[in-house]
């Protein structure tokens, strides 16, 4: 059986009906089908959207309200800022001392946050999180723990990041506690998570305050899970603690079901202030002088 020019590759049913037809509307009809073939044969080739980015996230680790640590002050709590996500975080120390019993770690987060709100008038605790040597993780600053707070940590990249403090000092030397390490890493993974940030990327995070490392309004391609000294200059998170990064960075993806050894790729998102000044002291632009703001006390 001979079949039409043209013909070949379509349906039987199709073959059938354009051959009861007069010339010029077969001739039209040809063409039309054809046309329908080709635009299913072309929708058919384009993969389906990667949904692979939702499927990396990683359980939220136990953490402890602040209530565990507030107990007994007196600041008046004004409400807290928020962002649309948290694409980042930077890991400090609090320079405080190390020898303290796990018990007593409520206590020591309370020091920081008198000598920041008291001591330095503002308007809470700057770090988003607080985890201890025996690897309890405090919630922080307020306004949720899952929930993108702005933070008051990192002069100049307090927007789109959470702020991470190792309750201690870990400068040259002084080994970090492998539990406070798994928190860390257990943490950020949960947290970056929640916007499908690979730990191990690179993000582009815009600065809001020339006294950071990049100058205001400036973009800057920093670690997803970052030192301190990576946004400001500083010797925060202490020379310990920053040359664990990479094995936290790594365990972080692991914990997100991400591939050992797989090369992440640079984040294209552009996160910052978007023209937003940092805030953090009452009525003040606070944030602008907190987050390492000369170097003293508490990681700053």
């Amino acid at each position: 059986m001979s079949h039409a020019p043209g013909l070949t590759g379509l349906p039987r049913g199709v073959k059938v009906l354009l051959g009861c037809l007069p010339g010029i509307a077969a001739a039209v009809a040809l063409v039309l089908c054809a046309y329908g073939v080709e635009r299913a044969a072309e929708t058919s080739a384009v993969p389906a959207p990667s949904r692979e980015a939702a499927a990396y996230t990683a359980p939220r680790p136990p953490i402890v309200s602040r209530a565990a640590w507030t107990a007994g002050t007196t600041h008046e709590q004004p409400p807290p800022r928020y962002d649309d996500e948290v694409v980042a975080v930077f890991i400090h120390h609090t320079d405080s001392p190390n020898d303290y019993d796990c018990a007593e770690a409520p206590a020591g987060i309370r020091n920081v946050y008198e000598g920041q709100t008291a001591g330095r008038d503002w308007d809470d605790i700057g770090y988003n999180f607080v985890v201890d040597r025996c690897g309890t993780i405090y919630e922080g600053r307020a306004g949720g723990t899952g929930r993108p707070v702005t933070g008051a940590h990192t002069q100049g990249f307090n927007h789109r990041t959470a702020g991470i403090a190792a309750l201690g000092t870990f400068t040259a030397g002084v080994p970090v506690p492998p539990a406070m390490e798994r928190a860390i890493a257990e943490l950020a993974a949960w947290k970056l998570g929640l916007s499908g940030t690979d730990p191990r990327s690179d993000v582009r995070l815009v600065s809001s305050n020339g006294a950071s490392r990049y100058a205001a309004g400036s973009t800057a391609v920093l670690p997803a899970l970052a030192g301190h000294s990576d946004g400001y200059m500083t010797s925060c998170p202490g020379a310990a603690l920053q040359a664990r990064l990479p094995a936290i960075r790594q365990r972080a993806a692991e914990l997100q079901g991400r591939r050992p050894g797989a090369r992440p790729q640079e984040d294209s998102r552009i996160a910052g202030s978007s023209g937003q000044r940092d805030e953090g002291r009452r009525g003040q632009q606070g944030g602008e002088q907190q987050g390492e703001q000369s170097g003293e006390q508490h990681g700053e």
